[in-house]
């Protein structure tokens, strides 16, 4: 019977701990360059594919506050051709997930991340609650599998662009891109 505190105490002193411990691991990081992304949490509910990673850019760095969602799609890809035309960036880039209404502001361009070739093509958005916002939408393909990534926000497309292209080259998202490619 004199047990029962002590017991009692101990539990709830883990579950203060474990609590402490998961409100700091949650809390947004800061990742490396300037500091001007931030991880946040995924925003999308549960589809088709896995959550990805969720980052916001600071409008001082990226001319306007930008988020940014990648995320891979394996076994998604055309194995031979893998990205080839903007039409597949257009249904793969995850734009449908922002808004059903968008146009393509331009043809799209090659890019590579690391060793993955693709497409980058930059958007019109029209929001559900009717403002208007610009997204860039990339696609590239390693084998198979297919690694997309979707900017958004009011910055305007060249420079949202270059910088969501910056962040992408990091060491650290391409070592987390390359990963999530091998599915570790």
């Amino acid at each position: 019977m004199r047990r029962w505190p002590v017991i009692s105490f101990a539990v709830v002193a883990l579950g203060a701990l474990s609590g402490a411990a998961a409100y700091q691991h949650a809390a947004p990081r800061q990742h490396e360059g300037n500091g001007a992304w931030q991880e946040i949490a995924w925003p999308f509910p549960r589809d088709g594919w896995p959550a990805g990673k969720a980052f916001r850019c600071r409008a001082a760095a990226c001319g306007g506050e930008v988020e940014l969602y990648v995320r891979p799609k394996m076994g998604f890809c055309n194995c031979d051709r893998g990205v080839a035309d903007d039409d597949e960036v257009d249904r793969v880039a995850d734009l449908d997930l922002m808004s059903q209404h968008f146009a393509a502001l331009a043809p799209g361009q090659t890019v590579r991340l690391g060793d993955m070739p693709g497409r980058i093509r930059a958007y019109d958005l029209k929001m559900p609650n009717g403002s208007p916002h610009i997204a860039v939408g990339v696609a590239v393909s390693r084998r198979c599998d297919l690694l997309v990534a979707l900017a958004h926000g009011r910055a305007d497309a060249p420079e949202m662009r270059r910088a969501a292209l910056a962040f992408l080259a990091s060491s650290e998202m391409t070592r987390w891109m390359t990963a999530a490619m091998e599915g570790r």
